[in-house]
């Protein structure tokens, strides 16, 4: 497996270019989120469970990580894709071959390694428990069993983690570029206490994914956008700049001539 070789330059230098990426190709990216959210305890590791539907997948999560948490950003990537662009390790990424049975067992206790290391940061790891991309509103959700492994072993080490459902949508609504959603549910505590196996944790996972991503879309096509804040708005698209052109020559829109 490919194991994180973190670069705060690389890191930056990801950063930048996120944004970068965004602002070309989105109209805006709309953001919903809890004020309570990043007020999470930095002792107690979180792991990030989102869709996968889309090329852009992992790249917010850098820019999230950015603007609200104090964390360690790890995210586990498939060993085509990561040995394809190495340089996603350098910026917290590592790697899972789930056809070497072997080989996935050493990424769980890797990736349980690198929630429990020490750090006055916290400790965050985002993964798609779908392993491929798939169309946003395909239904049922069917997750691999990876993302419940990696808890159980946490929780026999510390005895909690957090568990966030996080989705993204992409539309076209007013706009010739489209517009990228996500949206962060409220964090939630596992114990080992309340510990009910591997299985029982995947469907749970997988109902509440579906759920996030059917709330999303209904707010999406009623338009009640209020609660998503935009984050980043893109350079102004053709249709825009025509507009703008148009209104700028229109009767009593330019010049006062008095």
């Amino acid at each position: 497996m490919l194991e994180v070789r973190r670069s705060r330059a690389y890191t930056r230098w990801f950063g930048w270019y996120s944004r970068r990426q965004f602002r070309r190709h989105f109209h805006s990216l709309r953001v919903q989120m809890s004020p309570d959210l990043p007020a999470m305890a930095l002792d107690v590791p979180v792991i990030f469970y989102c869709n996968h539907a889309y090329w852009w997948d992992g790249f917010w999560s850098q820019l999230c990580t950015e603007l609200w948490f104090r964390q360690n950003l790890f995210i586990i990537i498939e060993q085509p894709q990561l040995e394809k662009h190495r340089f996603f390790t350098r910026v917290g990424a590592f790697s899972i071959d789930r056809s070497n049975a072997r080989s996935a067992v050493r990424t769980l206790d890797y990736a349980a390694s690198c929630l429990l290391m020490p750090s006055v940061r916290q400790n965050a790891l985002w993964i798609f428990p779908q392993g491929v991309i798939e169309h946003v509103d395909k239904r049922p959700l069917l997750f691999f069993r990876g993302t419940a492994g990696i808890v159980d072993r946490v929780l026999k080490k510390i005895g909690r983690i957090y568990l966030v459902s996080v989705v993204s949508r992409i539309e076209y609504l007013e706009d010739q570029k489209p517009e990228l959603f996500v949206s962060f549910r409220p964090a939630e505590l596992v114990t080992a206490t309340g510990w009910s196996g591997l299985d029982a944790l995947t469907s749970t996972m997988q109902a509440s994914t579906e759920t996030h991503l059917d709330d999303v879309k209904r707010q999406v096509v009623q338009r009640r956008l209020e609660d998503f804040a935009v984050v980043l708005s893109g350079a102004e698209s053709v249709n825009r700049r025509v507009e703008n052109f148009r209104n700028f020559f229109r009767p009593g829109s330019g010049p006062d001539e008095s």
